[in-house]
This record gives structure tokens, C-alpha cells and sequence, in this order.
């Protein structure tokens, strides 16, 4: 499982990687297993389930009702390591939409507080179809942030319908 995970790490951080031969490496800032990350707005929490057809194998299903404001059901991620002002950070996350035809959205995918006031760095929205895909969003970090501060943040509650998380990558640099 964590050689799976792994690899899908790599996955990611080659995906994002259209920088000059002199960027420095990017730094990986978070866990990128879905087990590890934080649901809310949904009880109980969704365990994560197998699935093949994902990069790392594992993804996460998330049930929402699209009742109240669309940040009331989604997902955190935490970043486990510190942030400089003015680094460039990308959030690279694969996302379906499961056991529905068309498309939904998620209405922010995002870097944020992990505390009140839960404030935006930077982010957007994405539509997200039955397939898997690879998504990205990226930004400039605005100040210095302790570990443990940030979430990559997935606001999921836009209607009735299952999104599906796997890896999340959230890299510095590169």
C-alpha cells in the first residue's frame, strides 16, 4: 500500500513538473493517502474503499446533499509542513463523480486556515465528471505559516451526488 502510494506521489509531482532544469525540487507538504484525510459535514465519516482505477488505489467517497451552504460537507487535507511567504504551492488531486451521468462541481478546491477564520490563500472551483481525472490549482503563498496552520480544502456540498476523492498532492516549489 505505501509503495502504491508512493508511486502515485510521483505520479503527481511529474504531472505538475513544466519547470526550467534549475527549479529546485518540489517538496511534497502533505499526506497524500485519502485515509488520512479529514471529512466533515457527513456522519458518520466515509471510509475510504479500493479502487483500482486510481493512481495509489484508494479513494475516498463522499455523499452530499447539497442542503445549505456548500462548504457545510467536504474534505481538509493537512499539511504537515511549514509554508514561506512568496512560495509557490499547486494542489494536484483526483476527483470523479460517482454513480451519476454529467457533471458536478466542487466549489472550491483550495489552500486555507485550518483554524477560524478558515481564510483562502488561494483556490477555484472544478467540474468533475464520472471519470477520473487529474486536477490542479495553484497559487503564491501570501505570508509564513507554521506547520500544521494549512489544509488543502475540498468544498463539496454543491447537490445530491457522490464525489470521489483519491490522492492529494499539495507541493512547494519546483
Amino acid at each position: 500500500m505505501i509503495a502504491r502510494l508512493a508511486i502515485a506521489a510521483a505520479t503527481l509531482i511529474l504531472a505538475g513538473l513544466a519547470t526550467a532544469a534549475t527549479a529546485p525540487d518540489p517538496v511534497m507538504l502533505n499526506n497524500p493517502n485519502p485515509a488520512g484525510f479529514q471529512v466533515y459535514g457527513v456522519q458518520p465519516p466515509p471510509r475510504t474503499v479500493v479502487d483500482e482505477g486510481v493512481e495509489g488505489g484508494r479513494a475516498l467517497p463522499v455523499t452530499v446533499s447539497g442542503k445549505g451552504e456548500v462548504w457545510a460537507t467536504g474534505v481538509n487535507v493537512p499539511i504537515t509542513k511549514a509554508v514561506k511567504a512568496g512560495d509557490k504551492i499547486t494542489i494536484y488531486f483526483w476527483a470523479k463523480l460517482q454513480g451519476a451521468t454529467g457533471s458536478a462541481r466542487i466549489a472550491a478546491a483550495q489552500l486555507q486556515l485550518a483554524a477560524a477564520p478558515y481564510t483562502k490563500i488561494f483556490g477555484d472551483g472544478v467540474t468533475i465528471t464520472p471519470q477520473w481525472k487529474l486536477y490542479q490549482v495553484s497559487g503564491v503563498a501570501d505570508a509564513a505559516y507554521p506547520k500544521g496552520t494549512l489544509n488543502a480544502a475540498f468544498h463539496l456540498n454543491t447537490g445530491s451526488h457522490t464525489v470521489v476523492l483519491g490522492a492529494v498532492a499539495v507541493l512547494q516549489g519546483g
